[in-house]
């Protein structure tokens, strides 16, 4: 509490001090410019006792309107206003001669008349100069919007009794991380809803829980629970998102991967790929999504089956039309010049910030380490200013318009985690700021026309750790190359980033979101495909129509599969056998059927922890897996890997702190597992977060809609792989009395 008043007076003394230096300017372009104003002795001065006469001459004008015009406005009410408004002229012109008789060296003067002009155009300045500061501030804007709901609860009728809920994705922040930054004291909202210091369990029946440290600061009551659970095998969001959104990651083997059957590359952050991807999700679940019925979609991937969308990169065509609405909330956030000021030097700021905070750490050698110029410094701002901007107003309306159900996306984290690094410096700065968007967020729910709950989760984590390419001085692009006897590149190319922040850059700025036409179709027919998602990379063969088995791919490179298995940068490889099915591949010969690991033997999945043996069975099963599957070796000790990405805090495979992420939950739902099972996969998460909604009476997935790019006509639903629980089993018809209440 002392903590923020501090913070909040500083605030107040540095735009005190901004306003003062822009007077000051502002009196000294004047005093060039009208030839009845001085701020010098007739025998003449310095410019320095010229300046210091401005800077005396502002801060006194400053002063005086802050001190006396509230007592002559009192004094004024009896005037009538026609004469008051020429008297404001006049005193405002009386105001700025008096400051400058107060001057001890009496410099300055002015004619009357030129005075009025004077202090009118300083009074219009420093109004300006202090609105645009205070737009940063939470406490001015957080005020703002309170005005803004009063407005709209005296025109709107009263809202739904039934409470809604709103799900908050910090995207790559996992579940360790989270724990870290509330024991540091960085993220004090969060510490509040858990009750620091307390067990982070009590209540929920749930094992796996974990606690938060202790503080010496004494326990506040927990209103939350926080809850890990575990990624697929594909840990990122284009797969944790759209499973939990739309209930399926069925045949999404990666961030990025090669179909043979339509010879292109899948991209999960690219707006055909997304759309295709959402389509296929419908269509195998037979429902629209978690958010179908009075649902908002707000800087994510997929829509969920919202009517309302905005940022949202499945409809983020290149066509324009009247259902491309990806960008409506840009054009709505920015229409407000306020939100624009507010954003505008925000963005400065941080690119600001992440050039300094570059600069130190190259000149600190600091290993490891990426590059982070060219327009990297415009892409981090966009993702931790504009993008989290832009989406926090967004839920903030979706609020005070009283929607069932709202799911938005904020990637700051994400974004600074893969080239700073999970557990550095610059991405604590990130979660600090995110926390305040929550705390925000938390302030405008009480004044939503319903209540609210608050749901806080991560699709996936971050895991540290040099880049393969840093580490051994190839690509794993060269290393198959090698290892199929093509001729290597001295130079190692780069490999691109998977970051979900460039991809909404480019959507924003209706640049069509490709990764290089080399990732659509290859250009010899003849060469592998190598693509990589964080530490995870896929092989493809593309001449070969099916996926090619092992005896078939020992047969054509008969040192391809031993280069890579005994590499010690690699973990395990995932491959087709003809006579097992499916076979993992390690050092020095190792190879066991897939069906044959499990946890109590996990063969080359050890240092992976529990369940990657399920995992990557379950992956074997996807029709679009790549020829050859492989994860990067993963130090069990400290959790690293090795990104085949630039990237020093990745995601996308198997090892580390990546495949933890969180979920955050009010004690008011029900625990996510009350069996005391663990949750597993973003399909485990949907089906928790489908009976949440049903907790507060809606929204109802209906399983019969059948709207455009929602359910095709004709569909039916497919059976998933995995087991649902009967508590979890969707709605077969809606209710209409529910519906009722919750549109």
């Amino acid at each position: 509490m002392r903590a923020g008043r501090w913070r909040r007076v500083a605030s107040q003394v540095g735009r005190s001090v901004a306003v003062w230096a822009v007077s000051t300017v502002t009196m000294l372009a004047l005093a060039g410019i009208l030839p009845d104003f001085r701020l010098r002795s007739a025998d003449g001065d310095s410019a320095t006792d010229i300046a210091v006469t401005a800077a005396f001459g502002a801060g006194a004008f400053g002063l005086l309107s802050a001190l006396v015009w509230p007592l002559l406005v009192r004094l004024l009410l009896l005037v009538p206003a026609l004469v008051l408004g020429l008297l404001v002229f006049a005193l405002n012109g009386a105001l700025l001669l008096l400051a400058l008789r107060l001057n001890p060296g009496e410099r300055g003067a002015a004619d009357p008349e030129t005075a009025v002009v004077v202090a009118a155009v300083m009074s219009a300045v420093a109004s300006a100069t202090g609105a645009a500061l205070a737009v940063r501030d939470d406490d001015a804007y957080r005020r703002r919007l309170y005005r803004l709901a009063d407005r709209r609860r005296r025109e709107l009728p009263p809202g739904p009794a039934t409470p809604g809920t709103l799900f908050l994705q910090l995207d790559g922040v996992g579940h360790d991380v989270l724990v870290d930054a509330v024991g540091k004291g960085l993220m004090p909202t969060v510490a509040r809803w858990l009750g620091t210091g307390t067990d982070t369990g009590t209540g929920t029946g749930t094992t796996g829980t974990r606690d938060v440290p202790h503080t010496a600061r004494p326990a506040a009551r927990p209103t939350h629970r926080l809850t890990p659970w575990r990624t697929d095998w594909s840990s990122q969001t284009g797969a944790s998102q759209l499973g939990i959104l739309h209930g399926s990651t069925f045949d999404v083997p990666a961030f990025r991967w090669y179909e043979k059957d339509t010879q292109e590359v899948m991209v999960s952050n690219r707006p055909t790929s997304a759309a295709e991807l959402q389509r296929r999700a419908v269509r195998r679940t037979g429902d629209g999504g978690l958010l179908t019925v009075d649902g908002a979609s707000r800087g994510n991937l997929f829509g969920g089956g919202a009517d309302e969308q905005a940022l949202v990169l499945s409809i983020a065509t290149r066509r324009r039309s009247r259902e491309n609405r990806s960008r409506a909330g840009y054009f709505a956030y920015f229409s407000d010049p306020a939100n624009a000021v507010r954003t505008a030097l925000s963005f400065v700021a941080e690119v600001g910030r992440e050039i300094g905070q570059s600069t130190r750490s190259r000149l600190r050698k600091e290993r490891p380490r990426v590059s982070r110029g060219g327009l990297y410094p415009f892409i981090r701002a966009f993702a931790t200013v504009v993008e989290r901007d832009v989406v926090v107003a967004a839920v903030m309306g979706d609020l005070l318009a009283g929607r069932t159900a709202i799911y938005a996306d904020l990637v700051a984290y994400d974004e600074v985690a893969h080239h700073s690094g999970p557990f550095s410096r610059d991405a604590e700065r990130v979660l600090q700021r995110l926390d305040r968007a929550l705390a925000l967020i938390e302030k405008v729910t009480e004044h939503a026309p319903r209540p609210y709950r608050i749901v806080v989760l991560s699709d996936h984590g971050q895991s540290p750790g040099e880049t393969f390419r840093a580490r051994y001085g190839l690509t794993l692009g060269d290393l198959v190359r090698a290892g199929c006897g093509l001729p290597v590149p001295r130079r190692a190319e780069r490999t691109h980033s998977g970051a979900e922040a460039r991809a909404a850059v480019r959507a924003a700025l209706r640049i069509p979101v490709e990764e290089g036409a080399d990732e659509r179709r290859p250009a010899r027919r003849s060469e592998p495909v190598v693509l990589a998602s964080g530490n995870l990379g896929l092989v493809s063969f593309p001449d070969v129509p099916h996926r090619m088995s092992k005896e078939e791919i020992d047969e054509r490179h008969p040192a391809l599969l031993p280069t890579l298995a005994n590499h010690p940068g690699i973990g395990f490889l995932l491959v087709r056998s003809e006579e097992h099915g499916g076979v993992v591949l390690g050092a020095h010969g190792v190879e066991v059927p897939v069906d044959r690991l499990d946890d109590d033997h996990p063969g080359p999945l050890a240092p992976f922890g529990p369940g990657a043996a399920a995992a990557v069975r379950r992956t074997h099963s996807f029709p679009h897996a790549a020829d050859i599957m492989i994860n990067s070796a993963c130090d069990p000790a400290d959790g690293e890997v090795l990104a085949f990405e630039e990237q020093i805090g990745s995601h996308g495979g198997l090892g580390g702190a990546q495949n933890t992420a969180f979920l955050l939950s009010p004690l008011a739902l029900s625990a996510p597992a009350p069996d005391g099972t663990a949750i597993t996969g973003a399909e485990h998460v949907h089906r928790v977060l489908r009976r949440w909604l049903r907790e507060a009476d809606g929204p109802q997935v209906p399983v019969d809609r059948r709207t455009e790019g929602q359910i095709p006509e004709g569909s039916a639903p497919v059976d998933d792989s995995r087991s649902e629980a009967p508590d979890d089993a969707p709605f077969a018809v809606p209710d209409p009395t529910v519906q009722d209440k919750t549109a």
